[in-house]
């Protein structure tokens, strides 16, 4: 697995990360088994920039990662977040992030954090106190590198001015392109790594999913404006034109949303999540795969026309839009 630069911090990553979301729940029951086989996999591959937060499964996926931790700490890359509580609330304060971050190194089993974020910008806040109060924990030696979820291109160069930030994680896939517009530019402007979540649209880019009847009954999807009734198989039917042009370069559908995302600059890397090593193992061949311009915009150019917003209710696991 090659490795990527996030920006200009010196953090140096796995060209493709992995999201560990998925392996607590969040898409319906968990296997522990099947999480731990996966990790193995990971290793195996050298995707070794793994994400995680202190909210997934509370606290329970932070567990799952620790015995990996423990036996290889210094081949991963680790990256965990703050700020949301139980009832999906956002609380990103100075007493929230010193109480979270001693909670994730005893779960996580390490002494440091790589990579360190706030879920989502507290909006009764002013994003320099929280990110005042991040930075009194890297001097402090317990995290080495800061990060901001979803925020704003105004709230990037608010954060970034306080204490330098390595990293934005917004969503951004052919799914879901609100990112480009103004987000992106400001990171390069400042050097910050973009680290795309849900880079294959919850999913849905995979071309796996028929219908909502193959998600789980606790599968949080189910409440997306994107997966409901009226808007699934017609946003199903743009996946299939990316279906038909991966097949036509010998490829998954995956592998070539991947290799998109991957093919916008060298500073973007992408996270996609999965509990299945198999998948993984094919998530990572689209880091192999090298697309022309003019194949990049003709993609885009296919993928046109979702119909329903990226967010549904507001959800303990992030889906919250960005705050000013």
């Amino acid at each position: 697995m090659n490795q990527r630069a996030l920006g200009t911090s010196g953090l140096t990553v796995s060209s493709i990360g992995l999201g560990c979301m998925v392996m607590s729940s969040v898409y319906g029951p968990a296997d522990p088994d099947q999480a731990r086989a996966t990790l193995t996999r990971a290793l195996d591959l050298g995707i070794t920039f793994w994400d995680t937060a202190e909210i997934y499964g509370n606290g329970a996926n932070e567990e799952l990662l620790a015995p990996m931790l423990a036996a290889h700490r210094d081949d991963i890359t680790i990256a965990t977040k703050f700020g949301f509580e139980p009832d999906g609330s956002v609380s990103a304060g100075p007493d929230q992030a010193r109480r979270a971050i001693d909670g994730s190194l005893r779960r996580l089993g390490v002494d440091h954090i790589d990579l360190w974020y706030v879920h989502r910008v507290d909006p009764t806040l002013p994003i320099e106190e929280t990110i005042g109060a991040m930075a009194e924990i890297v001097a402090a030696g317990k995290v080495r590198h800061l990060g901001l979820c979803e925020a704003s291109s105004t709230t990037l160069r608010r954060a970034h001015a306080t204490h330098p930030i390595a990293a934005v994680q917004s969503e951004w896939s052919l799914w879901s392109r609100d990112l480009e517009s103004e987000v992106a530019p400001v990171a390069r402007a400042l050097g910050i790594g973009i680290v795309p979540y849900s880079p294959l649209g919850r999913g849905m880019l995979t071309g796996g999913l028929s219908s909502t009847a193959d998600l789980a009954a606790n599968d949080h999807r189910r409440s997306g404006p994107r997966f409901s009734a009226e808007n699934f198989d017609h946003n199903r039917s743009i996946v299939e034109r990316l279906q038909v042009a991966a097949s036509a370069r010998g490829c998954t559908a995956a592998q070539l949303a991947l290799a998109w995302l991957l093919a916008q600059g060298e500073d973007v890397v992408p996270i996609p999540g999965t509990r299945s090593p198999d998948h993984l193992a094919a998530n990572a061949e689209a880091a192999r795969m090298v697309l022309e311009r003019d194949e990049v915009d003709e993609i885009a150019d296919l993928m046109q026309g979702f119909q329903g917003d990226r967010y549904g209710r507001p959800h303990a696991y992030g889906e919250t839009p960005p705050q000013d």
